[in-house]
């Protein structure tokens, strides 16, 4: 019979399978849905789908912590039930909108009930055993980036069958079955921190051991957010030119937006396995290094099809840094405060995902979109930077 924690990764596996095609099936055609809902410019329609695609992440980034916190007092399977119904309900209600600013007001109250995966590894990074968690969390990533995968392409051929409304209600269908999921088969042997033990956040700190290593993790997060999440706002126009407007724009949009996951569906539990053996702060610099790498020449895209293979090696980096980030953190973590750390970590993730669709989506209105590929090349080189100042203590240990 399986122990619990392995019950716990299938089940959160799939869990965290669907939320990645539930939250990826509209997300490349944010901006293509904004259009039909006024007449803008290209500067505007840029500026409202950086505004509307990062609303979430900035809302998230606030009310993580405190989320955290209530996940150590009452348990994870609660915060699973809390983020999954929520999602469900918002994001049904995105398919009757009829003006941007409604759409905004949705996207910032998804934020206010996100959090499913970083609560599903904050439940795992605290049950399984600490010499497996770069497997374990590299393993459950895999589902979040296989739903993310395929969620752009199902998405490309709904939204060309029934239109960008029905794409909502199917995501908010998928959702309300993620919730139930977690409702019926997700176990937790969870030992509640009372009240008056909670620890202060600055106690927190003082009970971690390295806390420069779990800094350099946050900002490592939110560097690595910021790279990622830049040209999505706008990628499906950024397509659309590299096209000319010709041919199937939202289908091929959705192929470049799932790229990354291809190889990181791939490539992340190979990297999480050797990362435990050689020591995750090696494929944490590798990853770094090689995203400098890509979006450098990334930024001498002249097509679609070159596009798609530099976003295929994105997969590459980020299946050595995301994975290697959450080991770390949850070898560095004491479990009573785990579901903080994680809660802090998803702060600096959504802080990054706020900020990274911003700064693109501006560069992409007041300059070209090649150039979000230059700056995002910039922030990898402060990441670097952080890497070297940071994790020095990682070095001695491995």
């Amino acid at each position: 019979m399986k122990e619990s924690w392995q019950r716990n990764l299938i089940v959160l596996w799939f869990g965290t399978f669907m939320t990645g095609i539930g939250s990826s099936l509209i997300a490349p055609f944010i901006s293509l849905y904004i259009s039909t809902l006024g007449h803008y410019s290209k500067t505007e329609l840029n500026i409202w789908s950086g505004l509307v695609f990062s609303s979430t992440f900035i809302v998230l980034a606030i009310v993580s912590p405190l989320w955290g916190r209530l996940a150590d007092q009452k348990g994870r399977k609660l915060m699973l039930l809390r983020a999954s119904l929520g999602m469900a309900i918002s994001i049904s209600l995105m398919a009757f909108v009829t003006a941007a600013w409604q759409l905004l007001i949705l996207r910032m109250l998804l934020g206010a009930f996100s959090g499913f995966v970083s609560n599903s590894m904050a439940l795992m990074a605290s049950s399984a055993p600490k010499e497996k968690s770069g497997a374990v969390l590299s393993l459950l990533t895999t589902g979040s980036v296989a739903g993310t995968l395929i969620g752009p392409i199902i998405g490309g051929i709904l939204v060309n069958i029934t239109g960008y409304r029905r794409v909502f209600s199917v995501t908010g269908i998928i959702m309300f079955l993620v919730f139930f999921l977690a409702l019926f088969f997700v176990k937790e042997i969870f030992k509640p921190v009372e009240k008056k033990n909670m620890l202060s956040y600055k106690q927190v700190w003082e009970v971690v051991t390295h806390p420069a290593i779990i800094w350099g993790m946050f900002f490592a997060t939110l560097i690595t957010q910021m790279t990622n999440q830049s040209i999505n706002p706008v990628l499906s126009l950024y397509v659309q030119e590299l096209m000319h407007g010709q041919g199937n724009i939202t289908f091929m949009a959705g192929i470049v937006a799932a790229a990354p996951g291809i190889v990181t569906l791939v490539a992340a539990p190979f990297l999480g396995r050797l990362g435990d053996k050689v020591g995750q702060r090696k494929i944490l610099g590798f990853g770094l290094f090689f995203s400098l790498i890509v979006f450098s020449i990334t930024a001498m895209t002249t097509n679609v099809w070159f596009l798609i293979v530099m976003r295929l090696l994105v997969g590459v980096s980020d299946a050595a840094i995301l994975p290697s980030v959450q080991a770390i953190l949850a070898k560095e973590s004491p479990q009573a405060i785990t579901g903080r750390i994680f809660s802090y970590n998803q702060s600096a993730q959504s802080i990054g995902a706020f900020a990274g669709p911003l700064l693109g989506s501006a560069i992409a209105g007041f300059i070209d979109y090649r150039y979000v590929f230059v700056g995002s090349a910039i922030l990898v080189v402060f990441n670097l930077i952080n890497y070297f100042t940071h994790t020095k203590s990682l070095a001695v240990k491995n």
